[in-house]
């Protein structure tokens, strides 16, 4: 089916380029932005505040949204959801909430392809409390298997912390397998989900996952706003990273504060209103196109830029054997950087860098990358463009534009 007409970026009169930076974030449907513009232009009021209808309607409304998302992650209460200003914020939210759980000597595990969200946070709980961080070996294809995790897992092991679909290679790592070992070993297991919800169904009781967090921004939804999936017993014992109106029930002028049930001790002071509610808009569009539409159309392009892109003697592969929509590559004898703004001259829109996961290019041999990431409303034909640039890709051209 055509979806792109959903999308006003992409019928601009005069504009003809092809966006391919999808794992940095997504395009916007009409009907996400319609949402967003009527909250601003009819009924801006804030929520759970208001004594009058108007705010009445809009907090029904943002309620509604988590049982929406719930739903879309089957959650076995929306208690579980906590709606936070992204993936990053949800991470370290869960850093410090668990963190203080931790003991000198206790292990964090994590792999090098994590994201800077996922793995600074620990970071700082680790040297805090004098605990350790240890990695996940990968394969040669920089891959997470049952077989490493299950040789890296110990008694040791407080928290597994790792992407369900990593932003650089894109490989998706068997989470409910890892669930299991850790939980075999009392291990709790924490999932940046980010790369991973816009693009495939996720049910975070059959993974059994103790967190999951993702942004709405990467899945046709507004920025600023994203989940933090949190089972019911683990976000009643956590701390929340930052206090205000709205996550206390009361306090007195003895320092004494008694703070409200989860989700809500989580969810300080005005919360990004439009954002949810252009979320909630999101997620049901999502639902109407289908996740497993999504997955098999993204596995499409990928395998075929693959299989293009591997024809062209000047360009190297990092991940042939992904599943997901990210093909990342480098032009030969030329700095990610500048291949990207070639492209981008050609009107084919990538990202380059390391890619908020520097731990990972000592595995890559590279400093940095050119990511291309599909999502479903691109076609056949955006990929056979990428290819073409591609082809006249070298030193000299890419260094032209600069000159």
């Amino acid at each position: 089916m055509e979806y792109r007409k959903d999308f006003p970026m992409l019928n601009q009169e005069g504009k003809n380029f092809v966006y391919l930076d999808n794992s940095a974030t997504t395009l916007k449907p009409s009907c996400v932005i319609d949402e967003v513009t009527r909250y601003l232009s009819t009924c801006s009021v804030n929520v759970h505040r208001g004594d009058y209808d108007l705010s009445y309607q809009v907090s029904q409304e943002y309620e509604a949204v988590r049982n929406t998302v719930a739903r879309f992650i089957n959650a076995a209460s929306p208690k579980e959801i906590v709606y936070t200003h992204g993936t990053t914020e949800a991470l370290n939210i869960i850093a410090y909430g668990m963190g203080g759980f931790l003991k000198e000597g206790d292990v964090i595990l994590t792999d090098i392809a994590e994201h800077a969200s996922s793995v600074l946070p620990w970071f700082r709980v680790a040297k805090e409390k004098g605990a350790s961080i240890e990695y996940i070996p990968l394969d040669e294809q920089g891959r997470i298997t049952v077989e490493n995790f299950q040789k890296a897992m110990h008694l040791g092991v407080k928290y597994v912390c790792i992407a369900h679909v990593g932003n650089v290679l894109g490989y998706t790592a068997p989470i409910q397998e890892i669930t299991t070992i850790a939980h075999n070993y009392d291990a709790l297991v924490i999932v940046d989900g980010a790369q991973a919800i816009p693009h495939r169904k996720v049910d975070v009781q059959a993974l059994d996952c103790d967190f999951y967090t993702f942004s709405a921004h990467k899945m046709c939804g507004p920025t600023g706003v994203g989940v933090l999936y949190g089972k019911a017993k683990y976000l009643s014992q956590m701390e929340p990273l930052m206090l205000g109106g709205g996550s206390n029930a009361r306090f007195d002028a003895c320092s004494n504060v008694l703070l409200k049930e989860a989700p809500y001790r989580f969810e300080s002071g005005t919360p990004a209103i439009e954002g949810v509610l252009g979320m909630g808009k999101a997620i049901e569009y999502l639902e109407k196109v289908g996740m497993d539409y999504i997955q098999a159309k993204e596995e499409k392009l990928h395998n075929l830029a693959i299989q293009e892109l591997s024809k062209l003697d000047n360009v190297i592969l990092y991940n042939p054997k992904s599943d997901n929509g990210i093909v990342t590559f480098n032009i030969k004898d030329v700095f990610a950087q500048d291949s990207a703004s070639f492209l981008s001259t050609k009107g084919v829109y990538c990202r380059s860098g390391n890619h908020c996961a520097k731990i990972l290019v000592d595995h890559l041999g590279t400093p940095a990358t050119v990511r291309a990431s599909f999502y479903f409303y691109n076609t056949e034909e955006d990929v056979m463009r990428l290819v073409e640039v591609c082809k006249e890709a070298n030193q000299e051209t890419c260094l032209n534009i600069f000159f």
